[in-house]
């Protein structure tokens, strides 16, 4: 028996059992011929047609009987219909998000994912590009919006976004112009402000996925170590610091040497780091430095003069900038003066 016809026969075998008024198991039945057109991927016209056809089959013994049943027994079968599909709807969403773990996780058999990837149209061999954002409160009616949101832009098998481990993880096919500004312009309108995302670089194969996902989320906890509060960071332009952090050591030695006598200024040194983080951070204009940081243009460059007069360096000399800057940056990364001094 086709299914259309298995469609036929249910409706026909409910109808035969309507002699008068509508019972709850017959409204039951109406409901369960609804879900079975809805996991049959039927229209929800074929669904009430198989109903009103086997309606107007019936003898006229009965007709009357059935057709003061019908109304009922169709927003019986309506409500199932609908029912069905939300469900069908919500097992897709799941198998989908298993299967965006599963690329993620970084351990999975390449194997076992090819058919599963294969029907979403995803290219395991393929590079990718993993964004992760951090976006406190983002409900759950929020993260499938921005999924529908960049399918309907770039492809379903070009963007997979889901929420993960507390963060909204993105799956994007190598080579796409504005996925990053497309999530940053969907999170602005969902959440307004209080988010960052990170972009990993791209790689091929499963392997990569999980390393850009690893370098997003690594890109993040830097931003956080360092202050940085760009709404939309790129791995690629932070691979330094991951370099500077290998050797705590001489990273340690540095900040010491450079920073280590603004222990002495009054006050402490946290004030005039603070002056030169937010100086490098405006590209050495002092106007905006002063904005950001709420005093005179001429206490910025007092501070600045206590700094050279303390240390030696001033981030006005060429050859000074670069050795003062990374050494602010080292003594950010290392929690430098607020935990224990690197000397």
């Amino acid at each position: 028996m086709t299914d259309p016809d298995r469609l036929a026969a249910e409706a026909d075998r409910l109808l035969r059992e309507v002699t008068g008024t509508v019972t709850p198991a017959q409204l039951r039945a109406a409901g369960r011929l609804g879900a079975d057109a809805a996991a049959l991927s039927y229209r929800l016209g074929d669904a009430v047609g198989a109903l009103t056809g086997a309606a107007a089959a019936t003898d006229c013994a009965r007709a009357q009987a059935v057709l003061r049943a019908l109304p009922a027994l169709v927003d019986a079968l309506l409500d199932g219909y609908q029912r069905g599909n939300h469900a069908q709807a919500a097992a897709h969403d799941r198998e989908r998000d298993r299967f965006i773990d599963d690329l993620l996780s970084g351990h999975t058999d390449p194997g076992r994912l090819a058919a599963r990837a294969q029907r979403y149209g995803v290219s395991l061999a393929g590079r990718h590009v993993v964004i992760a954002a951090r976006a406190p409160g983002l409900s759950a009616t929020a993260v499938h919006a921005i999924d529908d949101a960049l399918v309907a832009r770039f492809g379903a098998a070009n963007t997979m976004t889901r929420e993960r481990d507390g963060e909204l993880v993105c799956v994007a096919a190598d080579g796409l112009r504005g996925v990053p500004a497309e999530l940053a312009r969907q999170l602005l309108a969902y959440q307004g402000s209080g988010w960052q995302l990170a972009v990993g670089r791209a790689h091929p194969g499963l392997a990569g996925l999980a390393t850009s996902l690893r370098e997003a989320r690594d890109t993040l906890d830097l931003a956080g170590r360092l202050g940085f509060t760009a709404p939309v960071l790129h791995a690629s332009d932070l691979l330094v610091f991951p370099v500077l952090l290998r050797d705590r050591d001489a990273m340690t030695d540095l900040v010491d040497t450079v920073l280590g006598p603004l222990r002495d200024a009054r006050g402490g040194a946290a004030p005039l780091l603070e002056t030169l983080g937010v100086l490098f951070e405006q590209q050495g204009n002092h106007t905006a430095a002063a904005r950001v940081l709420h005093v005179s243009v001429r206490a910025v460059s007092y501070r600045l003069d206590r700094i050279r007069a303390l240390t030696g360096y001033h981030p006005g000399e060429p050859t000074q900038r670069f050795t003062l800057h990374t050494a602010v940056l080292g003594a950010k990364l290392l929690g430098w003066p607020a935990d224990e001094p690197p000397g």
